[in-house]
């Protein structure tokens, strides 16, 4: 009742407040994922951005972000969904450091025009990794011999229960020195004379919010709705941009869980840890 007769009212002499949307994109950065770990990617979050950027009333739009890095592609696929939307709903983005934008996480950050971080954030990690383990001495102790058949001499490049080979790193390390440059332009192009001139800045050195600052991959140090008010005054509110129900809350709600919920609760746990094992690289 009340709202119907506000919009009665003249727009100039309504008190209009100035909503902005917020999106929150948070965990690790990769493709696919399941119902016992929701992946940051793109198409899981592009509903959201778009539904975030069609507010057509919002001057800008919040991201706030917490991820500890992951996939390169979908972590430049997400940024460049930020940027092309900012364009084109002429929206500025205005994005928030939680707990940490590391690795593909400081990548997204990089679609803000500015970046907010609070004192004890974790930010940087401009750099590329890759893992795993070797298994060909566990192979000969316990008897197994390993047979692989391959048309193409290098199909069983880092192959896990071989020896590894010079070549092989040699490979890997010049795809990883790719990727890396990719990464530092784009830190360049986003930050520009922003940038501080230190030696370990395109490292993997990751630093707290606070020397982000100094170093320039941050513009500020503050809170979400503290900053906001600066911009938008004391009656501005957020709109938090939310996903829509996944298969897991859906499946649960329907009354059906059981035996499906526990045939995948062993990989469930597995994914657990390998997510604890990205988080845990920044102490959190």
């Amino acid at each position: 009742m009340l709202a119907s007769l506000k919009r009665l009212i003249p727009k100039k002499f309504r008190k209009e407040k100035t909503v902005i949307p917020l999106v929150r994109l948070q965990g690790v950065i990769q493709a696919g994922g399941s119902q016992f770990r929701p992946a940051l990617n793109l198409a899981n979050v592009e509903d959201m951005l778009e539904k975030a950027f069609g507010r057509k009333s919002a001057p800008a739009v919040a991201i706030a972000i917490n991820s500890p890095g992951g996939s390169p592609v979908q972590s430049r696929a997400i940024f460049h969904r930020i940027r092309g939307l900012a364009r084109e709903k002429e929206k500025k983005v205005i994005v928030f450091v939680e707990d940490v934008a590391a690795s593909g996480g400081y990548l997204i950050a990089l679609s803000g025009d500015e970046i907010i971080a609070d004192p004890t954030s974790i930010v940087g990690s401009i750099g590329v990794i890759s893992g795993g383990f070797g298994f060909p001495e566990l192979l000969k102790k316990i008897g197994v011999e390993r047979r692989v058949y391959t048309s193409g001499e290098n199909k069983s490049v880092l192959d896990p229960f071989q020896p590894e080979k010079q070549s092989d790193i040699d490979h890997l390390r010049s795809l990883q020195n790719e990727v890396h440059r990719v990464f530092i332009d784009m830190v360049r192009e986003r930050r520009g004379d922003k940038l501080s001139d230190s030696p370990d800045l395109f490292t993997g050195l990751f630093w707290t919010g606070e020397t982000g600052l100094a170093l320039g991959l941050v513009d500020g140090i503050g809170d979400m709705m503290v900053e906001l008010r600066k911009r938008y005054g004391e009656t501005v509110e957020v709109e938090k941009i939310g996903a829509p129900r996944g298969f897991l809350g859906r499946f649960i709600s329907s009354g059906k869980g059981g035996a499906g919920i526990g045939a995948g609760f062993a990989a469930g746990l597995a994914e657990t840890a390998e997510d604890r094992a990205w988080w845990s690289r920044y102490g959190l």
